[in-house]
């Protein structure tokens, strides 16, 4: 919003400075657990509160005792291996479903194209719990259940109405001029699509791919019913910690997952905005 004209009355100016105000509010209401853990991850102690050291900023009252922890600890390590082989495979198949999905569905021909869609993303409407008992059951009764490849389709399962939803997005924008124009230049289908349309739509694909890989990497509710203890991914390892043992290592992989996540938001967005100067939607 732009700074305040010299002729706005006293009841625009008070909304106007009010509105930050409330702004600033909510995300201090929505940063502040976030944030509280960074330096909690450094206590010298194994306690999950500021010690008398930390607030005095003691150096004593710091360490790396914790992320030392969690390089060092079998148990973390094995957990961390888990969630790195599942989130990966679970995105690359969420990016090839959820890409054709979205595409097939941006035709106008395709009927029921409503009901699809809805049904397609309806993993991120549906209680998490309920989609996991529903895998539960399911993949019982095939055999995955309690398999590597059982909780990478669970995950994928999870992550395709992200990369659907954003591929869709994309697909707005797009000029199907191109593709009738290399369709009358000769190509086929397979090379139109790698040629022509997929460096136009790449930004959305990679960004929902980005965002299903933070679903899996993060998911521990699914993994809990579908996978078993040879797929213990990270977050199931934290949520033994918090109901088992009170760990202070829980810190430090949060903090260590905070800041993937960052760099991982950091890339969606720089990708957004090279997708709106494609589209030429941005000035810059």
């Amino acid at each position: 919003m732009s700074a305040l004209p010299p002729y706005a009355t006293t009841g625009q100016r008070i909304w106007y400075y009010s509105f930050r105000v409330i702004c600033g509010l909510i995300f201090f209401f929505l940063i502040a657990p976030i944030v509280v853990i960074i330096p909690l991850s450094f206590n010298a102690q194994d306690f999950f509160t500021f010690t008398p050291e930390m607030l005095r900023l003691d150096p004593e009252g710091f360490s790396l005792k914790h992320y030392r922890n969690f390089f060092g600890d079998s148990s973390w390590q094995s957990a961390m291996w888990n969630s790195l082989k599942i989130a990966p495979m679970a995105t690359l198949v969420s990016v090839t479903f959820g890409t054709l999905a979205a595409i097939g569905l941006s035709q106008p021909h395709v009927p029921f194209r409503r009901a699809i869609m809805a049904v397609l993303i309806s993993p991120m409407i549906v209680p998490l719990i309920i989609s996991a008992a529903g895998m539960y059951f399911f993949y019982s009764r095939i055999g995955l259940q309690g398999t590597y490849l059982g909780v990478v389709l669970a995950h994928a399962a999870l992550g395709i109405p992200f990369v659907i939803i954003t591929v869709t997005a994309t697909l707005v924008g797009f000029d199907r001029s191109l593709t009738r124009a290399a369709a009358n230049m000769g190509a086929d289908p397979v090379t139109t699509f790698f040629r022509v349309q997929m460096p136009l739509i790449l930004p959305g694909v990679i960004s929902g791919g980005l965002f299903a890989f933070i679903t899996s990497f993060d998911e521990v509710v699914v993994v809990l019913f579908v996978g078993s203890a040879s797929q213990k991914t990270l977050p199931w390892q934290m949520f033994i910690g918090l109901r088992e043992q009170i760990s202070p290592t829980i810190l430090a992989v949060a903090t260590i997952l905070v800041a993937i996540s960052i760099a991982l938001l950091t890339t969606v967005e720089l990708l957004r905005r090279r997708s709106e100067r494609l589209r030429g939607m941005s000035p810059s």
